[in-house]
């Protein structure tokens, strides 16, 4: 028995694996890129699935295609949608920049699969189940909805997850004091709480981006067509599938307001993403901040203690390492070089199309799905139990040259930086020196150095 089957496109014949449930134009495409067996993520599939199922029921309403048919796609569209046949997308990320072979792909999957659950009567991949699209709207209309599907379902509420993390932590740790650091030297004090609420800003700005990008990246460019004139469909198939898909989804989608626009652009994509790169930014300075105060335990900083989650030396005995906050910075870095492929490629529109819509969809996917994984892990195992070591934060706050500060305004600038520099050379704290000088009396000198006063204006 051939491992084969003969199956035909407008191209001519072509040998497709017997057990494939795509055609022929799949498997040409298969044989045309063979270039990094990457491949389109879940949501991407179950978007083109959605869309399909979508356009079936739109346009049996239109009276375009007969219930029977229309049952059929929907009942192998839905298949799609769940992820039964997730294994028949074959195809590489580096395609046709339009991706139009991965259109065919789901074309062909879902007419196949109609012709197994019934003979009768036929469905045809391009007439019926591709009826009244076109991959050039199909595809960026496909990013549109797995990109905010993404962003609602999973990015989104694992920001707001890690953002009450360190929210709640900003609150515990709000009466630890230490001393605060610019340049990464010794500056007035703060609370450990102050300093963990900015983080938590940061987190929360960073949801504020992403939520503004939404009324662009839910518009959708179905019902444009070839070239956005909507050629060869009905005039209410953009707003019909718009409607459809949100009721779906659960999301208020819309048709997009220019089909010249969401078809020759991938503007909406490029922000997001820009969202998604400022994201990692915030996110590699916090795990930066976690990794630094963290250092030692004896031997640095050591102000905070992450919890221990593996071993962190395979010669060390003992060592334990910041490896959650080095693993999320990792993942930032990735979706910094994610983010300069989509600009780049947002900005390779070529008249009335972007051509490069498969890598844009593939990165903008990745950089939503890393960072949604990767915020998880950083709240669950290093935010919650992350530890304040108390008494190393007061023991610096003492040490520190520059509680001088708060005497300044009193004894003045210049006698202040010779107490700083002597503090440094004689290697004593700067209470020390002023209580052997006699600089101040007692009483105002534990009141100007009280480094609970530096926390807030004088007034």
């Amino acid at each position: 028995m051939s491992d084969y089957r003969i199956e035909s496109d407008s191209m001519g014949e072509m040998k497709v694996p017997s057990d494939a449930m795509y055609g022929a134009s799949t498997a040409r495409a298969v044989e045309n890129f063979p270039v990094s067996g990457l491949r389109f993520p879940r949501e991407f599939i179950k978007a083109l699935g959605r869309i399909k199922l979508a356009a079936a029921t739109v346009n049996q309403d239109l009276g375009r295609l007969p219930k029977a048919r229309a049952d059929l796609i929907r009942k192998a569209a839905g298949e799609v949608v769940d992820g039964t046949w997730d294994s028949h997308f074959v195809l590489d990320i580096f395609q046709t920049g339009s991706g139009t072979s991965t259109n065919m792909n789901a074309n062909e999957v879902i007419a196949h699969r109609c012709s197994q659950l019934a003979s009768q009567p036929s469905v045809h991949p391009n007439d019926d189940v591709n009826m009244g699209q076109s991959s050039n709207d199909v595809i960026p209309a496909a990013i549109h909805l797995a990109a905010t599907d993404l962003l609602q379902s999973s990015l989104l509420p694992a920001l707001k997850s890690l953002h009450s993390a360190l929210a709640k932590k900003a609150i515990e740790f709000e009466s630890v004091i230490k001393i605060g650091r610019t340049h990464l030297m010794d500056a007035t004090p703060v609370t450990l709480g102050q300093e963990i609420s900015g983080w938590a800003r940061q987190v929360e700005l960073g949801i504020h981006r992403l939520e503004s990008a939404l009324p662009r990246l839910t518009e959708l460019a179905q019902g444009g067509t070839a070239v956005g004139t909507g050629l060869n469909t009905h005039a209410e198939f953009g707003s019909r599938i718009a409607m459809e898909l949100s009721r779906a989804y659960g999301i208020k989608f819309n048709e997009a307001v220019n089909h010249f626009e969401a078809q020759a652009a991938q503007d909406a994509a490029v922000e997001l993403s820009g969202q998604l790169r400022t994201l990692a930014v915030s996110l590699v300075k916090i795990a930066n901040d976690v990794r630094l105060l963290n250092a030692g335990p004896r031997c640095g900083i050591g102000e905070i203690t992450v919890p221990a989650v593996q071993p962190g030396s395979s010669i060390m005995p003992g060592k334990v390492n910041p490896v959650i906050a080095e693993s999320l910075a990792q993942v930032c870095a990735q979706v910094i070089g994610n983010d300069a492929t989509i600009a780049f490629a947002g900005a390779s529109g070529l008249l009335e199309l972007n051509v490069m819509l498969p890598v844009i969809a593939h990165n903008l996917l990745e950089s939503e799905r890393l960072l949604a994984s990767a915020c998880r892990m950083f709240t669950d195992k290093c935010i919650i139990g992350l530890q304040a070591n108390r008494e190393r934060c007061l023991e610096q706050i003492e040490w520190s040259m520059s509680m001088v500060t708060s005497l300044a305004p009193v004894i003045g600038y210049d006698q202040a930086s010779m107490l700083a520099k002597q503090s440094v050379a004689e290697g004593k704290t700067v209470r020390q020196l002023c209580e052997e000088h006699a600089i101040l009396p007692v009483a105002e000198l534990n009141r100007l150095l009280d480094p609970a006063t530096m926390l807030k204006p004088n007034r």
